[in-house]
């Protein structure tokens, strides 16, 4: 391999990457996921980053913002999209320091993040993380 010629994935490469993991879910589990939305950034928002106390914008590998399946009320007219957020270059930068592939760090990531808006345990979701590196 030229290193010489190799790029950092760019946003695009993560959302395809997100993309390609996505579709590997179980479908019981994808099913469930009706409206979501996957978003790919280089970072959180300084907004983020004060809420949630972080020094760092390095310290955030991914984000579900929304109402939690488990919080949701029955009876509201209007909702939002359920968002997930993968954050880029932090995802980088713990990927230059782990022995493990990018492809499993973002699926990781958005298993987990999604696992948040069922209110799975870390069990369930290591389940399903299990069950998609099955079907590839």
């Amino acid at each position: 391999m030229d290193w010489k010629t190799i790029k950092a994935p760019s946003l695009e490469d993560f959302e395809r990457i997100a993309g390609e993991a996505f579709a590997r879910l179980p479908e019981e589990f994808r099913s469930r996921c009706e409206g979501l939305v996957i978003r790919v950034e280089d970072f959180p928002t300084d907004e983020v980053l004060d809420a949630m106390e972080l020094e760092s914008p390095f310290d955030l590998l991914g984000l579900y913002h929304g109402t939690g399946e488990p919080y949701e009320l029955s009876n509201r007219t209007t909702k939002l999209p359920d968002m997930v957020f993968l954050y880029r270059r932090p995802m980088l930068d713990y990927w230059a320091d782990y022995d493990e592939t990018l492809g499993h760090i973002i699926a990781h990531v958005l298993i987990h993040e999604i696992g948040h808006h069922f209110g799975l345990s870390d069990a369930a979701m290591h389940a399903i993380e299990d069950a998609a590196d099955h079907s590839s």
